[in-house]
């Protein structure tokens, strides 16, 4: 959570560093601050509240003079946000300079034995304890003042340091928190993500766990904890400069909506060839596959909805048992796990905290790993066993769109790629999916081009105090996303139930003008799904369905419908998920809520 970025070379640091902070607003943050060398001492600015006070107290950065510094975006995890504890933090004689996400676990008895020596704190933040630390070790080699500080914290955190003493170095470590470097002309760039420094350079290295980056204006140098020097590969990022912008939308999660076909169809078209599904990251043998004993898909949030979905899929399709769970009760669950399972992480950051931990203890019990993430080089792609990139391109909104419909297309090729490996899925089936799945990137766009109709249809609940989200098998899966996209954005109390359970207490909570929303894509359900709409309907309810073509018995019954192109039933989630998008989105819209960047939320979740 929160974003670093820092800066060294010949151009003016503080507005690189406010433009990169800009970037990396979507991740969340309640404060920011710089720091920035003059020539002669460490200047700092802060503020609370959103990026463009500090940019307003700064001028725009002209205040702070200087071409090396550190900037951050802190959402507040010790401490209420408020200008003392934003970053960066100092040493007392505040020619030590720290920003830090992550969060060091141990600083509250760092901070009593550095109180014992006379150290004086002027935040609650668990981050100071660090530029105390480094100036209690720090005898003139920065290396070794870091080295040391390093071997005294317990924790996940990623750092941006800068000595007064040594102007020209600017320097950077991480442990699990990402953290990247950027190479320019004669300018090196800290980030946590590319997203920040794409404007500068495509040219990153991604620092390993305990490794530290010391960079000058003319060159970088990487070593470990042991102080030994490393050799780093440099990766060139890919992503248009214009697929970090809005380019003319009024929102980033708008844009991203209408992004969904290429996202779609680039994540799908490189694993089709000629007529076969080819997932060539996967590197496991038909028998391999066959001999997998059973399936664990782990992940958080919207990746977790994916993998419920991918469930019924993989169990249809290839008959192979699958267990789906969030990844932060995975870890602590004690899973009865074997060699010959195979877990898949799905992320789009590939930096989530505790899909990262679940992987990790999945790969101690001797199992193999699939990845599935959106950003190339991040840490989850780079500790398992086989990688599939969901091509979605970056993804700025705090709620997920493109990159939620481009995991899902991953999860289908896979399970056909398993289906057929375990010898249920060949021939003229095989063909019939393949073509369905040609289908969708051109059916996700009729959709999104025919918004008016759910723009229309979210005016009316703007006001809405609660809304229900029913459906049965698929379905409901594609209901815990709708959901969760309406009430992370829009502040609305939403639910996502199995429709079957409706009679089990959820009905009480219905009562007149209650907005339901009712997914009904299976024709094996659509009867039972009816009765569950009348139910409601009979309390006062209003229903919205999301149903097949020509199910005139679900429209009879509802007061709004969207009606989905045919697709086959296994593909139903691809579509239906993009009217329940745009209602969260038009909904939140008319709330006035800050769609990009909701409240307490950040998009990539690196701590647990």
């Amino acid at each position: 959570m929160c974003g670093i970025v820092g800066y060294i070379g010949k151009q003016k640091a503080a507005p690189i560093i406010l433009d990169g902070l800009e970037r990396l607003e979507y991740r969340g943050y309640d404060s920011a601050g710089m720091a920035v060398y003059d020539g002669e001492k460490l200047n700092q600015a802060k503020a609370t509240g959103r990026l463009n006070v500090l940019y307003n107290l700064t001028r725009g950065g002209q205040t702070l003079p200087g071409t090396m510094g550190i900037g951050h975006t802190r959402w507040a995890t010790h401490g209420v946000p408020s200008t003392v504890n934003a970053h960066p933090h100092t040493n007392t004689a505040g020619t030590i300079a720290v920003v830090q996400n992550g969060i060091i676990e141990n600083y509250q008895a760092l901070r009593r034995r550095l109180e014992s020596r006379g150290y004086k704190f002027a935040s609650d933040t668990d981050t100071e304890v660090l530029p105390h630390l480094l100036d209690n070790y720090y005898n003139g080699d920065p290396r070794k003042a870091i080295i040391q500080m390093l071997q005294q914290i317990t924790g996940s955190f990623a750092l941006g340091i800068v000595f007064a003493d040594h102007p020209d170095h600017l320097y950077s470590v991480r442990k699990e928190c990402p953290l990247i470097v950027g190479k320019g002309e004669g300018e090196y760039f800290i980030a946590s993500d590319v997203t920040a420094i794409l404007k500068y350079t495509r040219d990153v290295v991604y620092l390993g766990n305990l490794e530290i980056a010391d960079l000058t204006a003319d060159g970088a140098f990487y070593f470990n904890i042991d102080e030994e020097e490393i050799s780093k590969e440099v990766s060139t990022v890919d992503w248009d400069v214009s697929a970090a912008e809005k380019g003319g939308y009024e929102h980033f999660m708008l844009k991203e909506m209408m992004e969904q076909r290429q996202a779609v169809r680039d994540t799908l078209n490189p694993r089709l060839k000629k007529g076969e599904i080819v997932i060539e990251e996967l590197k496991m043998t038909d028998e391999e596959i066959a001999n997998v004993r059973k399936l664990f898909i782990v992940a958080c949030g919207s990746a977790y909805h994916t993998g419920v979905t991918a469930k019924y899929i993989f169990e249809n399709l290839a008959r192979l048992p699958v267990e789906v769970d969030l990844a932060s009760e995975f870890r602590y669950r004690d899973p009865l796990l074997e060699k010959d399972d195979l877990v898949v992480v799905i992320s789009q950051s590939g930096e989530t905290a505790d899909t990262l931990a679940a992987l990790r203890m999945a790969s101690e019990a001797g199992c193999k790993i699939l990845a599935i993430v959106n950003v190339v080089g991040s840490t989850i792609a780079r500790e398992a066993d086989f990688v599939m990139y969901t091509w979605a391109g970056p993804e700025i909104a705090v709620a997920t769109t493109k990159a939620y419909s481009a995991q899902l297309i991953a999860l289908y090729l896979l399970a056909m790629k398993f289906a057929g490996a375990r010898g249920y899925l060949h021939g003229r089936k095989l063909r019939s999916m393949i073509d369905a799945l040609t289908k969708l990137p051109d059916q996700i766009e009729m959709l999104l081009n025919n918004r008016e109709e759910l723009q229309r249809i979210a005016s009316r609940f703007i006001a809405a105090r609660a809304v229900f989200f029913i459906g049965r098998g698929i379905d409901y899966a594609i209901c815990l996303e709708g959901s969760l996209k309406l009430k992370e954005i829009s502040y609305i109390h939403s639910e996502a139930y199995a429709a079957g359970e409706l009679k089990h207490g959820t009905i009480s909570l219905i009562e007149d003008g209650t907005l339901v929303a009712a997914v009904s894509t299976q024709a094996s359900l659509s009867e039972k799904l009816l009765s569950n709409i009348k139910e409601v309907k009979a309390r006062g309810a209003v229903i919205l369905s999301i149903t097949t073509m020509g199910n005139t018995d679900i429209e009879n019954e509802s007061d709004y419908t969207v009606m989905l192109p045919e697709t086959h039933p296994l593909f139903t989630d691809s579509l239906a998920i993009i009217p329940l998008q745009m209602l969260a989105y038009y909904i939140a819209v008319g709330r006035g809520c800050d769609v990009d960047k909701p409240r307490n939320l950040a998009k990539s979740v690196t701590v647990e």
